[in-house]
């Protein structure tokens, strides 16, 4: 079965066939990082991050370019505010994003650019398009002529006769036509501003994400992701100035996350009904949450409530176990069952799952029926070494892609490390935030706890984690030597 995905643009599912056989060039539309992230914003990242890990399963070499709206109005007055510089706060967003990101293991982008360091390739841009006649420049600031341009509306399917109805001109715009948009904003007192032809200013948020695509991947992206929030304008005024300034389509296919909603509104920062990821990660177990998003297509809207998350956390649990039964079994099974049909049928059946759309859901589903199957082979003693292998092998393969699964290991403490949020006197620990930490007088139990997490997460190579945990602990005046394959750690 080829892969396929649904196109926005065509409202159908279409065969992917990147223009460079091989290779695939996907740009997701990232945060504006004024505040710290939420749900939301992780439904998106694990939704485009599966989505990536599959692509690259199926052979693809990725391009994945997710950026940063390191500067606008919203940060701008976040940063007065807070009484500091608009890109410090931003900054400090970004990490933030990134200790999320990395908890809830999200592998990292090819590239994150950000709108203050492409500065140069926008004001190119902006200078092309009022060169072929598509913007203007109007006390300071550069709009772009909507009217000129060819097909307004293709994305969202809406004429400009029925958009224009809620389009305004707000105080300080000097725009010719209501419609038309901003690509550079001339500086107001006491903002951060960069030289251009047009006089200080900063750029508008359309035309950094057009700028970014083409210094990064080029004139046509194969893949553009974001939330279906973002079709019209964002997405919509994308199209208009790429495409008139590189004469060339922008976008072979769309792709768009259906949002994160409570009470059926979408959980958003303005609305103040969103939940901080970091929050969530105090409950629930990166596992869970992640298990929790993909237990849904991607591009169905999500009605978040605390129970449904409990219940995915159950739910996980028992694949969990499944595995766990399966790893204890390898050396003492004694069955002669290989399961190779079995397995054979439980790889394809997802592999097809994910090539349609990839359809998370449904491949959670043939590895329950997987787990099941396996389970009744356990129980009957029919399982060989050979056949159990097979087993863990299919769920390798899944948990590749879906990251939800434990990897469980021995340490020199012989604490034994698994996702599930229990006490460590039950020989289970989490992976929590090592910032928590600070200021407490540790036990030697609990040091061995942050070690042992450590070194959980340099097996799995998420050394970002890993370095965290270093670091806090120096600061406490606790050194960590790794030496002959062990870990030790000592008091300064």
């Amino acid at each position: 079965m080829a892969l396929v995905l649904y196109n926005t643009l065509t409202r159908r599912k279409e065969p992917l066939e990147p223009l460079h056989k091989g290779k695939v060039g996907i740009y997701v539309c990232g945060v504006t990082v004024y505040d710290q992230s939420h749900l939301g914003h992780a439904k998106s990242a694990i939704n485009f991050d599966v989505i990536v890990r599959w692509l690259r399963r199926r052979g693809y070499e990725v391009k994945h370019i997710t950026n940063f709206t390191d500067v606008d109005d919203k940060i701008i007055a976040r940063a007065n505010e807070m009484g500091t510089d608009a890109l410090k706060l931003s900054q400090q967003m970004i990490d933030e994003y990134f200790r999320d990101m990395d908890a809830l293991r999200v592998r990292r982008a090819t590239v994150y650019p950000k709108a203050s360091d492409t500065i140069e390739d926008i004001v190119g841009m902006i200078q092309g398009l009022i060169a072929k006649g598509f913007a203007y420049e109007s006390n300071g600031s550069v709009y772009f002529s909507v009217r000129k341009a060819k097909e307004y509306g293709k994305l969202s399917r809406q004429s400009l006769d029925q958009m224009q109805a809620g389009a305004r001109i707000e105080p300080g715009e000097d725009k010719e036509d209501p419609m038309d948009f901003a690509l550079w904003k001339a500086a107001k007192p006491g903002e951060i501003a960069w030289d251009s032809p047009w006089g200080k200013g900063r750029p508008g948020w359309h035309i950094e994400c057009s700028a970014m695509c083409l210094k990064h991947i080029g004139k046509t992206v194969d893949i553009h992701g974001g939330g279906t929030e973002l079709i019209f304008p964002h997405h919509e005024n994308e199209i208009l100035q790429s495409e008139a300034y590189n004469d060339a389509p922008f976008v072979k296919y769309w792709m768009h996350n259906g949002l994160l909603t409570i009470d059926q509104e979408k959980m958003s920062k303005s609305l103040k009904n969103f939940f901080l990821i970091k929050d969530i990660l105090r409950k629930y177990s990166p596992g869970t949450v992640r298990f929790y998003l993909l237990n849904a297509q991607y591009s169905q809207p999500l009605d978040y409530n605390e129970k449904s998350l409990e219940e995915a956390g159950k739910a996980l649990e028992r694949l969990q176990n499944t595995y766990e039964s399966l790893k204890t079994a390898t050396k003492s099974a004694k069955g002669t069952e290989d399961a190779e049909a079995l397995c054979s049928k439980a790889q394809k059946d997802f592999e097809n799952r994910m090539d349609d759309d990839f359809s998370t859901r449904e491949a959670i589903a043939t590895m329950y029926d997987l787990s099941r199957e396996a389970n009744r082979l356990l129980s009957e003693g029919k399982l060989s070494p050979k056949g159990t292998q097979n087993i863990i092998d299919v769920f390798d393969v899944f948990n590749g892609i879906f990251d939800v699964i434990a990897q469980s290991m021995t340490v020199g403490t012989h604490i034994r490390l698994t996702e599930s949020v229990t006490s460590h006197a039950e020989g289970k620990i989490e992976l929590l935030d090592p910032e928590s930490m600070m200021g407490k007088n540790l036990t030697e139990e609990e040091i061995g706890q942050w070690v042992a997490r450590r070194d959980l997460a340099r097996k799995e190579k998420n050394f970002v984690y890993a370095d965290r945990v270093r670091k806090v602990l120096a600061d406490m005046g606790i050194e960590i030597q790794d030496v002959q394959g062990a870990t030790k750690w000592s008091r300064r």
